[in-house]
């Protein structure tokens, strides 16, 4: 019970930090000029959005973190997390000057990478390989070690930050799923992922108010990137716990924006166009064209990781032949969901309707170059 209620504890300060910088956030970026530059491809068309609201989730997060150093919750590494800050610092200075100045998709990129490289030598890697069937663990080589593991978190880092194209959408599935990796990080007795979960979780709850529809600060690539960084280090940690295929459980998890990020990728290859273009047909794009509301697809897209979280926690205490059995039916629901989101079309589809258009948030790919007309 005491664990319990230490854990309670970072997640109220986190939120209670985050939420209360969040207003300070939104004046200093409106007082610098950091604010949405909408275009024809994003939703949103509010020219004085600010942006830079991942500075009060980096907030959030820091509060979070010292309050789990009072705590004593468990055995934490002090070195993965002062890793695991060193490149979350990285990533909110290189959002939040993207986020005022624009920046180049490769130097992005290049600090995303620096960023993974920090992390991946604390100890946030793929180190080892778990047979379904025999639960034999093997340990990987370092040299197979580093190129997957930078990989993954670059990859998951960019999903969170493709996927956020409306008001809450983000900072939502992003509470979402790193409630369910500190779950499976806890069953799995990695602390520090319990705590980098706990402190994340908390500040995306206290930030959540004033992000969802009709919000009144977007993350900008300043959120997005240290969101996606979080959950990726998360997942590296959460999938210790997985007797089966090792990476199933996290990927489960992240489905959602891993699958959108995926099928943009290979749209854009199929029409012979750069992977780094933007369009949209983003899973966002369909569902807003679909439910006619910014706040129903949004609250569609919750329920589906949702949904996905939930089957991700039950696979992670199934091992042997019946896991294989139990993700192949979820494979195949999945194909069957995105058919009937058209997810696998290459044609341009039209725009949300009009009456929409005043609340969505805008879209800023880190990848997909420079977004800001």
């Amino acid at each position: 019970m005491l664990d319990e209620i230490r854990a309670f504890a970072i997640v109220v300060v986190a939120a209670g930090v985050s939420a209360l910088s969040t207003p300070f956030v939104i004046r200093f970026a409106k007082s610098i000029g950091a604010v949405d530059q909408p275009n024809e491809r994003k939703v949103s068309h509010r020219s004085t959005m600010p942006l830079m609201g991942g500075l009060a989730i980096g907030l959030g997060c820091g509060g979070g973190l010292v309050a789990a150093h009072f705590s004593n919750l468990g055995d934490t590494s002090s070195i993965q997390i002062a890793g695991f800050v060193a490149g979350g610092v990285i990533l909110l200075f290189v959002g939040a000057w993207d986020d005022r100045f624009t920046m180049p998709a490769l130097v992005k990129l290049s600090f995303q990478i620096a960023a993974a490289a920090i992390a991946i030598h604390v100890g946030f890697r793929v180190d080892f390989f778990s047979d379904p069937l025999s639960a034999t663990t093997f340990e990987v080589p370092l040299w197979i070690v580093w190129p997957v593991s930078l990989v993954w978190i670059v990859g998951v880092t960019n999903a969170m930050n493709l996927i956020d194209g409306l008001d809450g959408l983000s900072s939502g599935l992003g509470a979402i799923i790193a409630a369910t990796l500190t779950i499976i990080c806890w069953q799995a007795g990695q602390w520090t992922g319990v705590v980098v979960g706990l402190a994340l979780f908390g500040a995306l709850i206290g930030y959540l108010p004033f992000n969802f529809p009709p919000a009144r600060i977007f993350l900008g690539d300043t959120g997005s990137l240290l969101i996606g960084f979080a959950l990726a280090l998360l997942a590296l940690e959460g999938y210790r716990k997985a007797a089966f295929l090792a990476f199933i459980v996290p990927i489960l998890a992240l489905a959602i924006p891993l699958l959108d990020t995926s099928l943009s990728i290979v749209r854009r290859l199929r029409n012979g166009r750069s992977v780094f273009s933007a369009d949209r047909l983003h899973m966002h794009h369909r569902l807003l064209h679909r439910e006619g509301s910014h706040k129903s697809a949004v609250l569609m897209l919750y329920f589906l990781t949702g949904c996905f979280c939930m089957i991700a926690l039950s696979i992670s205490q199934i091992d042997g032949w019946l896991a294989f059995v139990y993700l192949a039916a979820v494979v195949a629901v999945t194909i069957r969901l995105l058919r009937n989101l058209d997810a696998f079309a290459i044609e341009v589809q039209s725009g949300a309707p009009k009456e929409n258009r005043e609340e969505g948030e805008g879209v800023d790919e880190a990848v997909e170059g420079d977004e800001r007309g």
